[in-house]
């Protein structure tokens, strides 16, 4: 398990840096004169080009990447160029807002999406197990931004129900959650039908095997069989896949955060694109890709702990 750990450990590094040089890479191609649109149209061209100069804009795109990582390993991420403030302390302000956003929707949508894949696997062929597969399919297909619209307009604005905009009082952790309702169920509601879909998978594959026509042979129940057996081995996929999902429900978290006008990474890095902030979007780009590669990275060693035929794969 040690080894696993640390080939999966130094694979996890050199993913992170990777993709890191790509997407630093890819955003000195996004149209548009930074200094222009900081500095605003009556900026002299002395001025743009001074600019240009103490945000390093002048140099390659190469050379651009490795100061930038060069200041990482110092812990700097550089300076907001709006605010003039550490790019650092300006992400980690916003990360607990996202990271509380993707928090309540892996939660909900497990707690829901894990049980309807076991009833759904149980009940196979049976009317309930079309009425879960077609609800599991549409919930898929709807995305993040049309939920977050659609749940805006009839929870909020018709009926009243949940706040509009923002995340709740910094003092009160209920209104905290109950800004949370209505973004969660926005980024969560495609993971209820892919969970239950994958956990339905893994339990059929599960449920065929010869340990468990064992269990049944010996009289225990379709209940302990179930839960105590097959699901904690049908659930070992659906853990490598939850890791994955943080990646995907950052980028939905986007969709929310500025739908419901709540502050996030994600809405930083779509306010910084538009300003053309490069400091902030590089610094909030580092990050946000550190915690997908350490989720996963979480996911996998999990993964290896309940099955040892895990660690062999690499």
């Amino acid at each position: 398990m040690l080894s696993y750990a640390l080939k999966r450990t130094g694979l996890a590094v050199v993913i992170t840096a990777i993709s890191l040089i790509l997407l630093i890479s890819m955003i000195q191609f996004i149209p548009g004169d930074p200094a222009a649109v900081l500095l605003g149209p009556l900026a002299s061209p002395a001025m743009r080009e001074v600019f240009r100069q103490q945000m390093g804009l002048d140099q390659p795109a190469i050379v651009q990447i490795l100061r930038f990582f060069g200041r990482v390993l110092t812990g700097d991420l550089g300076t907001d160029v709006l605010t003039n403030r550490s790019v650092l302390i300006t992400v980690l302000e916003q990360l607990p807002y996202t990271l509380a956003l993707i928090a309540a929707s892996i939660g909900w949508s497990a707690l829901l999406g894990i049980p309807l894949g076991c009833f759904a696997a149980v009940s196979r062929g049976s009317l309930a197990d079309r009425i879960v597969g077609v609800l599991s399919v549409s919930s898929i297909a709807l995305p993040a931004f049309v939920v977050a619209v659609y749940s805006l307009l009839l929870f909020s604005v018709k009926l009243g129900w949940f706040p509009t905009i923002g995340a709740g009082d910094r003092g009160a952790p209920l209104d905290q959650l109950y800004h949370l309702v209505l973004p969660s169920l926005a980024v969560g509601l495609g993971w209820v039908g892919y969970l239950a879909r994958m956990v339905r998978a893994s339990m059929l594959e599960v449920l065929s095997e010869n340990h468990i026509r064992m269990a049944r042979a010996f009289g225990l129940t379709e209940r302990t069989i179930t839960y105590q057996y097959a699901l904690k081995i049908a659930i070992i996929p659906t853990v490598v896949i939850l890791g994955m999902g943080v990646g995907n429900m950052i980028s939905s978290a986007v969709f929310a955060e500025i739908v419901f006008a709540r502050p996030g990474v994600g809405k930083l890095i779509f306010d910084s694109i538009a300003t053309r902030n490069y400091p902030v979007v590089m610094g909030a780009v580092m990050i946000t890709t550190g915690f997908y590669v350490l989720s996963t990275l979480i996911a996998d060693l999990v993964a290896a702990g309940l099955d040892p035929r895990v660690r062999s794969a690499l």
